[in-house]
């Protein structure tokens, strides 16, 4: 039943998931001086997203609300990290506008890409869903560690750049704001990487979607 569904283990999992972010997002904003329990409440529903899909596997859970669920929350989360970066940076208009972008592009590519490929019942993830989208979505999501890099590296990106914006205003933690500064090096590129793949991934699949279009027009 649909109760039986909802109750799955991995779908559970994403409920905790979706409380970390919540609780992580108002401590950022409303708390901003428990900053580090922030963080660790957000990093702690990032990582949850490898166990659901884990639970999924292991015990034969695998469902199309738990592929809604778990892309809406980290959907949710990216936005309302890139919310509280505007937030950290309010009074630099490039940088919150930067942020922005970066909501804008990561909502709407992946929206289409589920749209698109949930139109012809595959995931989004999959290589038949993806077989009429372009080389560079085709490849990102065929190779997994090229897949995570991108993903964890954007992710801890935002992270490192929150925590940086902290240890900077309190004039403390030298040693975190260094490592920060360092890490930074290593994730930026990730992060640039992921940017190009959201844009191809809107392109893709809104070229996917017109063809099909076209397609269904010229029969």
């Amino acid at each position: 039943s649909a109760g039986d569904v909802l109750f799955y283990v991995p779908n559970l999992i994403g409920y905790l998931r979706v409380i970390c972010t919540l609780l992580s997002l108002i401590l950022m904003i409303c708390f901003p001086q428990m900053w580090i329990t922030a963080i660790i409440l957000y990093v702690s529903s990032f990582v949850g997203d490898l166990f659901d899909g884990m639970a999924a596997r292991k015990f034969d859970q695998c469902s199309l609300f738990g592929g809604l669920l778990d892309m809406v929350t980290d959907r949710c989360s990216t936005a309302g990290l890139l919310c509280a970066l505007s937030h950290e940076h309010s009074e630099r208009p490039i940088m919150v506008l930067l942020f922005t972008v970066l909501i804008i592009v990561d909502i709407s590519s992946h929206c289409c890409q589920m749209y698109f490929t949930a139109s012809f019942k595959q995931h989004h993830k999959s290589a038949e869903g993806n077989q009429n989208s372009f080389a560079l979505v085709r490849w990102y999501y065929s190779y997994y560690y090229f897949f995570g890099y991108c993903c964890v590296g954007t992710e801890f990106t935002y992270v490192a750049i929150y925590i940086l914006a902290k240890v900077t205003a309190l004039d403390q933690y030298e040693t975190i704001r260094i490592g920060c500064e360092y890490f930074l090096m290593i994730s930026i590129p990730a992060c640039i990487t992921k940017q190009i793949v959201n844009v191809s991934q809107l392109c893709s699949a809104c070229h996917a979607v017109a063809a099909h279009d076209a397609e269904q027009k010229n029969k």
